[in-house]
């Protein structure tokens, strides 16, 4: 691979990762909401919604390490 398109995967990992790091920061903003519901409302729709954020930011974010590791290897 030549060098102008090493450093082009290189500045595209870098958006990436920074990506990663306001859904991992939004993910932990989610999960403090939900564990601090009140008790009354733990079980419900909304509880469950959150819950479910959680999860899909959680899996994206796995997606986007997915990702930056991909790029890595290309560039190797």
């Amino acid at each position: 691979m030549n060098k102008p398109r090493r450093k082009a995967l290189a500045e595209i990992q870098d958006k990436i990762a920074g990506l990663k790091d306001i859904l991992e920061e939004l993910q932990s903003e989610e999960e403090e909401y939900r564990d601090n519901m009140p008790e009354n409302l733990q079980g419900s729709e909304r509880y469950e919604k959150a819950s479910e954020a959680v999860d899909a930011l959680e899996e994206a974010v796995e997606h986007l390490e997915n990702a930056i590791e991909y790029i890595e290897a290309a560039v190797e």
